[in-house]
């Protein structure tokens, strides 16, 4: 990924963003220096996903969706996707609420929820980003996935440990494991993540 060219049509949600976290401690300040490679990069990280499987459309849930990452990055990136970010702490869905506003992002619907409370929608992609172990968090995604659709999970260096605890979990909701997207996020030290591919059997 092009590091400067992602940087440059970020500019002003990084901007935004620093405007609210100031008031609403999104993220801690120490990664405030580092909100472009840590967290906006990372979010970016699914471009990869996107790009090899030939995503182009398509309705995106992201699951504990915190201050907004991944799912403000791929709404501003994908304005194509109908991007719909869970959170149930009222705070942080109030912050991405104001910055949908100020950024026009009207590809972008939130839910003050908890994800297991959502019954009557399924989606074509769903993405997790520092939530739950691999295993627990598949249980709440699975069953929201349409069938065919793809379950992208962020994770650390951990992933094949995460993997191997989620097998029973797979099973139960007949889907599989069909590959980990490595990439490094732009730091002075190597920092390697992994972008579990799970897809779920029509």
């Amino acid at each position: 990924m092009d590091k400067l060219k992602i940087k440059a049509d970020f500019t002003k949600y990084i901007e935004v963003f620093l405007q609210k976290n100031a008031k609403l401690n999104l993220i801690s300040k120490n990664d405030e220096k580092l909100l472009f490679e840590k967290h906006i990069y990372d979010s970016l990280g699914i471009k990869l996903f996107f790009e090899k499987y030939n995503i182009t459309a398509g309705d995106i849930l992201d699951i504990g969706c915190g201050g907004g990452f991944p799912c403000v990055p791929i709404a501003i990136e994908y304005p194509e996707f109908n991007v719909t970010g869970i959170d149930s702490i009222r705070k942080k869905i109030n912050a991405i609420n104001e910055i949908k506003e100020e950024l026009m992002l009207t590809n972008l619907t939130t839910i003050c929820d908890r994800v297991e409370n959502i019954k009557n929608k399924k989606f074509d992609v769903i993405t997790s980003r520092a939530v739950a172990d691999l295993s627990k968090i598949c249980e709440y995604a699975l069953p929201l996935l349409k069938a065919g659709g793809y379950f992208a999970a962020y994770k650390s260096r951990k992933a094949q440990e995460e993997i191997r605890n989620a097998i029973k979990v797979l099973a139960k909701y007949n889907a599989k494991i069909d590959e980990i997207i490595t990439y490094t996020l732009p730091l002075d030290e190597v920092f390697e993540r992994n972008l579990i591919i799970i897809s779920k059997q029509p």
